[in-house]
């Protein structure tokens, strides 16, 4: 997306960032216009105000939609046919039961949330919940209560692994910028992520699921026939068919790292093919029609069609909402309202790994994207970085954890997550405010505070 020049200064620009969101909320919260129009006003608004010109605003808002619905609709629709998959052939109880015959009963959340840690490692935020949610809402219908106590704590945790740890896309952007060992980034990250994890969303998982009474989302598990002959699939069959995409997607996170670290060549045919198959919709994609010949001895291939079919129509509201929260957060970003407010803290003073943060964080804020806060961040500070004396591996890793931190801190109405989570749970705004917004922030400040405090001890 081209930036656009604007003749304003940070604090209009700013100012703008300010009311735009106000108005977004004042829209849906107040005055009860759907999100997907509210999201579409506010943008054109946005853009006219901060003079985006008039022939480049459709296209500016269509790159921040189409930009956002390639990275999540693919994931999404078939993410989600997965995960009816698994949910009309009892596979989703099947693996449910087994969690809680392991775990026990009143530790299903933390169950939930150990195996969303695992899933998480190779497989990024938004496929990975899709996959679990039939899982989730199982264990959630099976023993009552709030969704939220047992889907915060695997979200969190899908949450947690994207932020903090290679292979994901972040963290590894942002060690090659900054120089830090990505095997190192590795361990450090993932003693940090499990505590942030524990602390910000099991725990916090908990007390929402106490204080925020969310039931069962009535579209995603919305009736489909199932046959009542039908004999479910074995729990190594289900686990087969969850760890397939993760297994495939590591085989391009992996192969990645493994480039970037000078172990294997850029230019190799066959390691391009293995990371082509495992891009996130190829895998999404083999497992979808791996599912449905594991199962086509169980149900009629008619069946199998209408499950489908019936997995893709809740969603499409879903993925519109989520465009348009790319969307708004795009002509943001188009605006220079990010850039700009990144220029004026990088030149504060402050200790490196606190202005990673701060800068971070204003980014996030500002145009909502966890992923461009992360890289620009470190594009920023990489000078100052460079200028720095005595700085060892492992300051190194610390300041890219605590970037990461800023850049998952308070989700808001101009991040394609926040709408995401809000709609498949089934929760309004204010509500994914008060619950999403705070566990997001939890999350990226704890993983922030552990870093300052692994700089000073290291």
């Amino acid at each position: 997306m081209t930036e656009i020049i604007t003749p304003y200064g940070v604090g209009t620009l700013l100012g703008i960032a300010a009311c735009s969101v106000l108005l977004l909320l004042v829209l849906i919260m107040r005055f009860r216009v759907h999100a997907f129009l509210a999201l579409t006003l506010v943008s054109v608004v946005v853009a006219l105000v901060t003079g985006v010109p008039f022939d480049q605003i459709v296209p500016t808002l269509l790159s921040g939609f189409g930009s956002t619905l390639a990275g999540v609709a693919l994931l999404v629709g078939l993410g989600a046919m997965i995960g009816r998959l698994l949910e009309i052939s009892g596979g989703a109880k099947v693996l449910a039961d087994t969690l809680i015959g392991t775990f026990g009963a009143h530790r299903a959340p933390f169950a939930l949330g150990i195996a969303s840690l695992m899933f998480g490692f190779p497989i990024f935020f938004d496929a990975g919940l899709v996959v679990m949610l039939p899982i989730i809402f199982s264990v959630a219908k099976q023993f009552g209560g709030s969704t939220l106590k047992y889907a915060f704590p695997a979200a969190g945790a899908f949450a947690v692994m994207h932020a903090l740890l290679p292979p994901h896309p972040g963290p590894v952007a942002a060690s090659e910028l900054l120089g830090a060992n990505i095997g190192l980034l590795v361990l450090v990250g993932l003693v940090i992520a499990i505590p942030t994890w524990y602390l910000g969303a099991y725990l916090f998982g908990l007390y929402a699921g106490k204080k925020f009474y969310i039931p069962l989302p009535s579209t995603f598990l919305g009736n489909v026939e199932v046959d009542e002959n039908n004999k479910p699939p074995s729990f190594g069959m289900v686990m087969t068919i969850l760890l397939m995409p993760l297994v495939l997607i590591f085989l391009d996170t992996g192969l990645n790292t493994a480039r970037v670290m000078g172990l294997v060549a850029a230019d190799n045919t066959l390691v391009n093919f293995l990371r082509m198959i495992g891009k996130t919709p190829i895998a999404l994609l083999i497992t979808v029609f791996f599912s449905l010949i594991v199962l086509s001895g169980k149900h009629s291939r008619k069946h199998l069609e209408s499950v489908c079919d019936g997995a893709l129509g809740p969603i499409c509201g879903i993925i519109l909402v989520t465009g348009a929260g790319g969307m708004f957060g795009g002509v943001l970003r188009a605006s220079g309202i990010g850039d700009a407010l990144a220029g004026v803290l990088s030149d504060t003073g402050m200790p490196i790994i606190v202005a990673a943060f701060v800068i971070s964080t204003a980014l996030r804020v500002a145009q909502g994207s966890a992923t461009v806060a992360l890289t620009t961040t470190a594009a920023l500070v990489a000078p100052m970085v460079e200028g720095a004396t005595g700085l060892s591996q492992l300051d190194l890793c610390f300041i890219v954890i605590s970037i990461a931190g800023g850049a998952t801190v308070l989700s808001h109405v101009n991040d394609s997550g926040f709408w995401l989570v809000g709609r498949f749970l089934e929760m309004d705004e204010k509500t994914t405010l008060k619950t999403w917004t705070v566990m997001e922030t939890l999350i990226g400040t704890i993983a922030f505070l552990l870093a300052c405090v692994g700089s000073l001890i290291f």
